[in-house]
C-alpha cells in the first residue's frame, strides 16, 4: 500500500486557509453599513461613529462603575521621524483598524494584536503648504477601498487589503495653497470631500467622486458667485452659481479670492438626505477690504448629495473680521416640543455661540455663549445673526502700516476648534471641548498673490485665566444651560466620545486620555500616554468584550499660532502612537451578567 505524500494535503490545508481567510478579509463595505453603523458596534465604518456624526455608542460593557479598572492592551507606535500632530479617528472593520498620521500616511493594524498589516506614505512635495501643521484626520470605508486625502490636496484610493494605490486624483493645485486634511465622507455611493486653503485665498469646495474609479461627479464653490457643475459623459454641465450672483456680498474682484474653505469635512443627515457641511473664514481676514455678508464664508451648508445644489445656509459670522469661520461640526439630533419632534442640528462655533437649527431648512430655533466670555458681539438676534460690538472690530489700516489694535473674545482659534463634541441620546447632552482665550488683533494692508499667505491681520493670542485654558463642557442645547464643566490647564484640542455606559472620553495636551461620568461630570478614569492627545477616541466591541482606542501625538494648530498660549505647551512632547484599552475579561463577564 503506498501511502499519498503529506506535502500536498499540507499546502492544499494551506490553500483552504488562506482562501477562507481572504474572504473574511475582503468583506466589501456597503451602502447598508455605513448608514448602519451607530447599531453596530463591531464595527466603525464612519468617521463620527455614525453618518450624523453623533459619537455615541449603544455599549455599556464599560460603564462608569468598572472604568476605573480599564487598562492598555497594545500600543502601536507610527515610527520614523513624523511623529507630531496626530488628529485621526481610526475606522475598524473585520478586525482591522485602518486610520491615518501626520504627513499624509495610513497605516491598517491588526485590532487584536496592534501588529501592523501595511503602510501607505504619500510622496509630498516640497513645497505644501498646510495653514495648521501636517495633520491628518483620518480615512473613509467603502467596498474594498480606503480613500483619504493628502496635504498636497489629493485623493487617493487603497486596496484596504494590501495598501496598494488603486487610483489617485488631483482634486486642486497645492501651489494655490490648496490641501487636504479631512476625513472624506461616503454618501449614497459618493466619495466627497472639501478642501482647505483658506488662509492662502483659495476659492473653497466640496466635490463628490465615483469611489471605483475617482471619476468628478460633481462641483460645487462655496464662494457666492462661483459656477457649480454636474459632470456627465465627461462633460461639466452648468448647475447654478452657488447660490448668488459674482459681487453681490463681495465687492468688486474679491469673490475670486473668497476663501470659505470647508476644511473640516461633513456629515450627513438621512432623514433629510442633506449633507451638512461648514465653511470657513472668507479672505482676506482684514474685513475693511471686503465691506458685505461675504457669502458663503463663516456659514453651514446644507447640500443635495445628488448633485451639490445648496438647498439652504446659514452664516453664524457674516462680515467676519477675526478669522471665526464657521466650519465646526453641524450635528443631527431630535427632541421633542410640547409633543412634537424636531429635526435639529446643533452647533458650537468659534465664535463661542451654540446653535440650534432647524435642519429640514436652516431656520435659527436658539442660540447662547457657551463660553464665558464674548466680546466681538452682544448676542443673537431673533434670526441667529450676531449683534456686534462694533469696538471690538480691528481698525482699518488707512495709511498706517496697520490699523488700530483691539482685545477680542474668544480668540481666532475659537471657544471650540476643528475637535469634534458628542451628543449623548441617554443624557441629551452635548460635550463641547472649549478653550477660554482672547486676543490682540490688527488689520495690516495685503494683496493677493497666489500660494501666498492671504491675511491682512496680526494677532497674539492671550489666556483669560492663569489655571486654565480648556474646559469640557455638558451642555443642554435645549435650555442653554451648562450642566458641568471640567477645566484643563492646557487648551483642549481633541475630539470627544460618549456611550450608553454613561461616560464621556476626551484627551489632553498634556497627554492623558480622561473618562467622565456623563451625568455628573466626575473624572473617573485617566491614563497617561505619553504625549498630547489630539485624535477622537472610539470604542467598539470585538469578540465579547469592549475596546477603547486613541491617537496620541501633539501637535496642531496650537503651538504654531497660539501667541502667549504656545509659552503654556512648548514643553509638550509630539508623538505618534495609537493605543487600545480594555476590562480584564473577568469584569467585562460580570458586566454582561448583570441585568
Amino acid at each position: 500500500m503506498t501511502r499519498s505524500p503529506r506535502r500536498p494535503l499540507f499546502a492544499v490545508s494551506l490553500v483552504l486557509s488562506a482562501m477562507l481567510l481572504a474572504g473574511a478579509a475582503h468583506a466589501a463595505v456597503s451602502n447598508e453599513e455605513i448608514l448602519q453603523d451607530p447599531k453596530n458596534p463591531q464595527q466603525i465604518v464612519t468617521n463620527g461613529l455614525g453618518v450624523q456624526g453623533q459619537r455615541y455608542s449603544p455599549l455599556d460593557l464599560l460603564n462608569a462603575n468598572n472604568v476605573k479598572e480599564l487598562r492598555p492592551v497594545w500600543a502601536f507606535s507610527f515610527g520614523g521621524e513624523k511623529q507630531r500632530g496626530q488628529q485621526a479617528q481610526p475606522l475598524i472593520k473585520d478586525g482591522v483598524m485602518y486610520l491615518t498620521g501626520s504627513y499624509s500616511r495610513v497605516f491598517a493594524v491588526d485590532a487584536r494584536t496592534g501588529k501592523k498589516l501595511w503602510q501607505y506614505d504619500a510622496r509630498l512635495p516640497d513645497d505644501i503648504r498646510p495653514c495648521c501643521d501636517v495633520i491628518n484626520r483620518g480615512v473613509a470605508l467603502y467596498g474594498d477601498l480606503v480613500f483619504f486625502g493628502t496635504l498636497d490636496a489629493k485623493l487617493v484610493a487603497l486596496n484596504k487589503d494590501t495598501g496598494k494605490v488603486v487610483w489617485s486624483k488631483k482634486v486642486a493645485d497645492h501651489k494655490e495653497g490648496y490641501s487636504i486634511s479631512a476625513a472624506p465622507m461616503i454618501v449614497n455611493g459618493k466619495l466627497i470631500t472639501g478642501v482647505a486653503g483658506g488662509e492662502f485665498g483659495v476659492v473653497g469646495k466640496i466635490q463628490a467622486y465615483n469611489p471605483e474609479n475617482g471619476e468628478l461627479l460633481w462641483m460645487r464653490p462655496t464662494v457666492e458667485g462661483h459656477m457649480g457643475y454636474v459632470y456627465k459623459d465627461g462633460k461639466a454641465i452648468e448647475n447654478g452659481i452657488s447660490g448668488g450672483e459674482a459681487g453681490k456680498t463681495w465687492p468688486g474682484d474679491l469673490w475670486k479670492t473668497g476663501g470659505a474653505a470647508p476644511w473640516l469635512g461633513g456629515y450627513y443627515d438621512p432623514e433629510t438626505n442633506l449633507i451638512l457641511f461648514g465653511t470657513g473664514n472668507p479672505a482676506p481676514w482684514n474685513s475693511h477690504l471686503r465691506p458685505g455678508d461675504n457669502l458663503y464664508s463663516s456659514s453651514r451648508l446644507a447640500l443635495n448629495p445628488d448633485d451639490g445644489t445648496i438647498k439652504w445656509h446659514f452664516q453664524s459670522t457674516p462680515h467676519d473680521g477675526w478669522d471665526f469661520d464657521g466650519v465646526n461640526e453641524l450635528i443631527s439630533f431630535n427632541y421633542k416640543d410640547g409633543g412634537k419632534e424636531v429635526k435639529a442640528a446643533a452647533t458650537a462655533d468659534r465664535n463661542g455661540f451654540f446653535y440650534v437649527l432647524d435642519r429640514t431648512n436652516g431656520k435659527f430655533i436658539r442660540g447662547f455663549p457657551f463660553v464665558d466670555k464674548i466680546t466681538w458681539a452682544t448676542g443673537l438676534d431673533k434670526d441667529g445673526r450676531p449683534i456686534y460690538n462694533d469696538a471690538s472690530r480691528p481698525g482699518a489700516p488707512g495709511s498706517e502700516a496697520k490699523g488700530s489694535s483691539v482685545f477680542v473674545a474668544p480668540a481666532f482659534l475659537g471657544a471650540k476648534n476643528w475637535m469634534p463634541m458628542a451628543y449623548n441620546k441617554d443624557t441629551g447632552l452635548f460635550y463641547v471641548p472649549s478653550n477660554e482665550w482672547g486676543m490682540d488683533i490688527w488689520n495690516e494692508g495685503i494683496a493677493y498673490k497666489k500660494g501666498a499667505a492671504f491675511l491682512g491681520a496680526g494677532f497674539t493670542i492671550k489666556p483669560l485665566n492663569e489655571d486654565y485654558i480648556g474646559v469640557l463642557r455638558a451642555i443642554d442645547p435645549i435650555s442653554g444651560k451648562e450642566v458641568w464643566r471640567h477645566k484643563n490647564y492646557a487648551p483642549l484640542w481633541g475630539g470627544v466620545l460618549t456611550t450608553k455606559g454613561n461616560l464621556v472620553f476626551t484627551g489632553t495636551p498634556e497627554g492623558f486620555l480622561q473618562a467622565f461620568n456623563a451625568k455628573t461630570g466626575d473624572k473617573v478614569w485617566e491614563f497617561q500616554t505619553g504625549s498630547g492627545v489630539l485624535g477622537s477616541p472610539v470604542t467598539w466591541e470585538m469578540d465579547g468584550e469592549q475596546y477603547v482606542s486613541v491617537v496620541s501625538g501633539w501637535g496642531g494648530a496650537v503651538p504654531l499660532w497660539g501667541g502667549e498660549v504656545a509659552k503654556r505647551v512648548k514643553d509638550f512632547n509630539q508623538g505618534g502612537m495609537l493605543w487600545t484599552f480594555k476590562l480584564p475579561k473577568q469584569l467585562q463577564q460580570t458586566a454582561s451578567a448583570k441585568p
